[in-house]
């Protein structure tokens, strides 16, 4: 997931504009009934969803009005760090679990370690668990996740003779990806910078893209295990022409694929209606299953991208906003959430909620293996800069992969200790 923070210096200009255009939460009022006001994002959920799951919610707890307010993913990082620091905050945030960490180290979260047994905490999908936690302390509430599969032609692959259900291991997705790479069809498009598959490759490994020793953090590309994973990517991605020198967004893969000549792309299910909708003709011939893993048993790690649920500590109604949670992140209406939105339910228990639709279901295979972004407020200031792109590029074009995985690790070192 792509978010921008601003710094902390920012803080002061948005909370006037804040206070502004917002609503404040309202309070108890004489008939004893209290308005619990959440900020949820665009496409989160549905506007059917949204009626659905509030008229429920006010009919069970009859004492509790929902105001939510939809709001927009560009700028959401300095809206919250804005609300954060104001006394008009609302008493729910949407958060992408990547910038829990950020919002917890200014003091503004509610900590809710000690609710987590209510919440459902025992089998929480770690991908969205373990960044909402900060420094031992539980403050984002598992919301939703999403993380990347292998859209894959089917017809492609009955040509070549393969049977996609049956690819359980790296080796056999680069022998089926060898067989489908003929021709003037790609095996695989595979752009030099999709990070976010290099580091599940190298979570495969073993490794991680930077690691914490005594409150300082380091980069982790130059070991054993990182250079593994990169050297398996480096394998994959000339079965196919991916540029190297670019991401999924440039050009759009999904755009690319829709042309025709490409068998494979690593994406969010989603990718698939983008695929279909620029080429109709595809309609019917798109499938999906998850990164395939090292061993047959175990799915390839996958980066969980998705939400959490935090309370802001000026928070007016801060009991009402866990009621809220409680409820939205239950097992029902995260069960409807997930096929309402095809999304990964937030607990590993619930995965079969999404059985019946084959991109979520790949989704929720690789999510069991999810992994998050370090978990520190250092790390933005890496993906504002991001290294690890220039460094794969630099392998892909011929350079030394321990030179280059050694100079990106200083940089992402340096960049997340910027601050201390």
């Amino acid at each position: 997931m792509k978010y921008r923070l601003l710094a902390g210096g920012s803080v002061l200009v948005l909370t006037a504009a804040l206070s502004a255009c917002s609503t404040p939460s309202d309070s108890a009022g004489g008939d004893g009934r209290t308005t619990v006001d959440v900020w949820l994002m665009r496409d989160s959920v549905s506007d059917t969803f949204q009626k659905e799951f509030t008229a429920d919610f006010e009919k069970r707890h009859p004492k509790i009005d929902v105001k939510i307010q939809i709001q927009e993913w560009d700028g959401i990082g300095q809206k919250i760090t804005a609300a954060l620091a104001s006394n008009d905050a609302p008493d729910v945030i949407e958060a992408g679990n990547t910038q829990v960490a950020q919002f917890a180290e200014s003091g503004g979260l509610l900590d809710l370690s000690d609710r987590t047994d209510e919440l459902n905490g025992e089998d929480w999908l770690s991908g969205l668990a373990e960044p909402g936690a900060y420094e031992g302390k539980q403050y984002g509430i598992p919301y939703y996740a999403a993380n990347r599969v292998v859209i894959h032609r089917t017809d492609l692959f009955e040509k070549a003779g393969i049977d996609a259900k049956a690819i359980k291991t790296r080796e056999q997705w680069i022998d089926a990806t060898t067989k489908l790479n003929k021709g003037g069809t790609q095996g695989i498009y595979l752009p030099g910078q999709l990070w976010y598959a290099l580091a599940g490759f190298i979570w495969d490994e073993g490794g991680d893209l930077a690691t914490e020793s005594g409150g300082k953090w380091s980069g982790a590309l130059d070991t054993p295990e990182a250079l593994r994973g990169m050297a398996f990517y480096e394998e994959l991605q000339a079965l196919g022409k991916g540029p190297k020198d670019s991401d999924e967004d440039d050009p759009p893969q999904a755009e690319v694929m829709a042309q025709g000549q490409v068998a494979q792309v690593i994406s969010t299910p989603g990718g698939a209606n983008v695929i279909v909708e620029k080429n109709p003709e595809l309609k019917g011939k798109l499938a999906f299953f998850p990164i395939p893993g090292k061993a047959a048993g175990t799915p390839g790690s996958v980066f969980t991208g998705g939400s959490d649920l935090v309370v802001p500590a000026a928070a007016a109604h801060p009991e009402e906003a866990v009621t809220f949670i409680k409820e939205l992140t239950g097992d029902a209406w995260q069960k409807k959430l997930a096929v309402a939105m095809s999304y990964v339910p937030n607990r590993t228990s619930l995965s079969s909620a999404v059985a019946g639709d084959p991109g979520a279901a790949a989704m929720a295979v690789g999510a069991a293996e999810g992994h998050a972004t370090p978990n520190t407020p250092g790390w933005a200031a890496v993906e504002a800069e991001n290294p690890i792109k220039d460094y794969m590029t630099a392998v892909l074009t011929g350079g030394d992969p321990a030179k280059e995985a050694a100079k990106a690790s200083q940089d992402i070192t340096r960049a997340m200790n910027a601050g201390s």
